[in-house]
């Protein structure tokens, strides 16, 4: 599955048909500023938290951080896992302020 840019995220946001949304930052990121709906599951602790998103395996998931990097390491490994649909949002957190 390709990518999915700011523009495309925030359209499907206002039309009510935004998948689950993972920000991959750490807490203190997610709370300085965050992208409305979304769940924080830092990079590191993601293996840790499949179990609670084996419901999404077959449905698109969006994973973000502040550029784009860790988000990149995300999808990867969800798509190792099993999960079919993750997108990653292209230049993370800096390019949805923008």
């Amino acid at each position: 599955m390709s990518d999915i840019t700011p523009a495309e995220l925030r359209q499907r946001q206002r039309a009510g048909t935004a998948p689950l949304i993972l920000d991959v930052r750490e807490p203190w990121e997610h709370e300085e500023t965050s992208i409305a709906g979304t769940q924080n599951i830092p990079l590191g602790s993601l293996p840790d938290h499949l179990d609670s998103l084996e419901d999404h395996k077959d449905q698109e998931i969006v994973v973000h951080c502040r550029s784009g990097a860790r988000s990149a390491q995300a999808k990867a490994f969800l798509t190792q896992q099993g999960f079919g649909n993750v997108r990653n949002l292209l230049g993370g957190i800096l390019a949805w302020e923008v």
